[in-house]
């Protein structure tokens, strides 16, 4: 989509909110994007930066893009992290292994299924206001990946809880608002619940050449909704088998839907609740240092 048409078609409020109750998604499997930015944390754990998202180029459809992913260590010592093709409509392995040991009705199966379950994570473009830690990159456009507590606070902007509260679209290049990442850690992780979005503002005052400038920059998001970019059931069934000492696949006797079973044991607590997920470099670096 070019800048004009952009501009003409600006996706409103309703469309985006429509769009973020669909589950579909995904990402290639590149763990070391050059592309892809994060906010860097000081000895304490502790960040800070300001960002503004961008409204993506329209190939995706919305201005980010969703899938899950597993990471958990199996009985052999070895990990298994990889994309979930859940976040293409399909059925994989490890969704196939957790349905079959949650229908087993025994309390330590369904405790392996919650130490495997799905991670959720978001992907979008993004115009680095301030890296305090690393100004070089101010001015830059950049792919933020995100979790569910980010993205909880993009939907309360766009669908405020209370009437003295104006809507906004955090996504529009002219009546957006920059977004103040503050992180703490919180029970050793890193907690987002002080990250916020500022009042209403126009990027570089609405100069339009600069406005399309910065849209050009942006990336192409359809790349994580390509069933391409995903390994086939058979490379993740290998790998699976592999993680947990396994010669043969078991025989699925019935399947569950993952969504209901998820919910039953999302955290209860509010400050389970406000916990981020780390960032995938970070936490990569935790699972290398770990062996």
């Amino acid at each position: 989509m070019s800048f004009a048409n952009m501009k003409r078609n600006r996706t409103d409020l309703s469309k985006l909110v429509e769009a973020a109750t669909n589950t579909s998604g995904g990402n290639q499997n590149n763990s070391k994007d050059e592309r892809i930015w994060y906010p860097n944390r000081d000895k304490a754990g502790n960040g800070y930066a300001v960002i503004r998202f961008l409204p993506g180029k329209g190939e995706s459809g919305t201005p980010w893009a969703r899938y899950w992913d597993h990471a958990f260590k199996g009985p052999t010592g070895q990990w298994y992290i990889e994309k979930s093709l859940t976040s293409i409509g399909q059925q994989d392995a490890i969704a196939e292994s957790n349905s079959l040991l949650w229908n087993s009705g025994i309390e330590s199966d369904k405790a392996i299924v919650r130490s495997r379950k799905r991670n959720l994570r978001y992907i979008a473009n993004v115009l680095i206001i301030n890296d305090q830690s690393n100004p070089e990159n101010n001015g830059q456009v950049r792919l933020f990946r995100f979790g569910a507590k980010i993205f909880d606070k993009i939907m309360d902007t766009m669908q405020p809880k209370f009437p003295d509260e104006t809507p906004m679209n955090p996504f529009d290049m002219w009546e957006g608002g920059d977004f103040v990442i503050k992180i703490a850690m919180v029970e050793g992780y890193p907690n987002y619940d002080k990250s916020s979005f500022k009042s209403t503002s126009q990027l570089f005052d609405g100069d339009e050449a600069k406005l399309e400038a910065i849209y050009e920059k942006q990336y192409d998001l359809s790349e994580w909704t390509d069933p391409k970019n995903y390994k086939s059931p058979q490379e993740l069934k290998a790998r699976l088998q592999l993680v947990l000492g396994e010669s043969a696949p078991k025989t699925i006797q019935q399947r569950v839907d993952l969504d209901k079973v998820e919910e039953s044991f999302e955290p209860k607590t509010a400050e389970a609740a406000s916990i981020e997920e780390d960032d995938t470099m970070s936490y990569f670096a935790k699972l290398a240092n770990s062996d």
